[in-house]
């Protein structure tokens, strides 16, 4: 059977490579915010947020890469700062576009060019700083969250940009910051560097950090935005064990956040239907709260609902 050789791989400097999301042209909290995001189930979701932060209880906020290539990043680290989020999960992509940002003040290639000579995602300062950090945290025991944030605590001088990058700020307030990563999904798994053991292991402890919160979700949010596959079955799976353990896992309120119509998301739906595919209508909105809780669809552009979500729990803070 043949196996290619990874570490024949050619890899190419990022820095002359064209950015679609930036330091500069990222939105402002504040200043950039869209239009009030209509509708009752915003304002009933922000409700919750708000009360369960009073109550001291987790808001997990697991996000696709999209909300970083969206320019939202600021959104995310305000709400950290703010003390309103309290466990940053997302995928391998969302890794590689939060440390990109960091040292590069640059993030997402243009794929369609890039792919056709073999260039795409080959960018040697991503993947051999992003693999030296995860291996030196494996080493260490540590999930890839704290991997990446310790080394960019270590090596600041590489990363001029730090203070946009949400897995660091999150890290120095204490807020985990847990990445659930597919193997072959990520530009990093293509450097010849990669060592797959690094990366399942401490996938494998963000998990298990995941799980830790989760079990402690009662009473709690969360918060399910734009990662149509991996935040819905790691957060599935995740309360499944908790529940497991003996965990009280009821009383929760979720939301999922996306652009798909899902017309009336709380009615069961037919497997000859293309909407039983869609995995957050079950395994976010539905299935979690069927003992007590109550779920949530947020249809719209992240672009859109993200500011507007941060200004309405904002405001409502500072009016209570």
């Amino acid at each position: 059977m043949k196996r290619l050789d990874l570490t024949l791989t050619r890899t190419y400097s990022v820095r002359e490579r064209h950015n679609l999301v930036t330091i500069e042209n990222m939105a402002r909290p504040g200043v950039d915010d869209a239009r009030d995001w209509p509708g009752p189930e915003m304002d009933e979701l922000v409700e919750r947020i708000i009360e369960a932060r009073k109550a001291n209880r987790p808001v997990v906020f697991f996000m696709g890469a999209h909300v970083i290539k969206c320019g939202l990043s600021r959104y995310v680290i305000e709400l950290v700062e703010k003390g309103i989020l309290t466990h940053i999960a997302s995928n391998g992509a969302g890794s590689i576009h939060d440390f990109e940002l960091a040292y590069l003040g640059g993030t997402s290639e243009y794929v369609p060019a890039a792919i056709e000579d073999g260039s795409f995602g080959m960018w040697e300062e991503t993947g051999a700083w992003m693999n030296e950090a995860i291996q030196q945290g494996y080493a260490l025991a540590l999930g890839q969250g704290e991997s990446l944030a310790r080394y960019v605590s270590r090596n600041l001088n590489r990363f001029p940009y730090a203070q946009d990058c949400i897995f660091y700020r999150a890290c120095k307030r204490g807020v985990p910051v847990t990445y659930h990563i597919t193997i072959g999904t990520d530009i990093i798994h293509q450097h010849p560097s990669v060592n797959f053991a690094a990366l399942g292991a401490t996938s494998g402890t963000d998990f298990a950090i995941f799980c830790g919160t989760i079990s402690e979700l009662e009473g709690g949010v969360f918060l399910n935005v734009g990662s149509a596959v991996t935040g819905a079955e790691v957060f599935l799976k995740a309360l499944s064990i908790g529940r497991n353990q003996g965990h009280t896992i009821e009383k929760i309120t979720t939301a999922n956040f996306d652009i798909i119509p899902l017309g009336d998301y709380r009615t069961n739906v037919s497997d000859d239907h293309f909407h039983y595919y869609y995995r957050p209508r079950k395994n976010v909105i539905n299935r979690p709260t069927s003992l007590g809780g109550k779920g949530f669809y947020i249809q719209g552009n992240h672009k859109d609902t993200i500011p507007s979500l941060y200004h309405k729990i904002v405001s409502r803070m500072e009016k209570k």
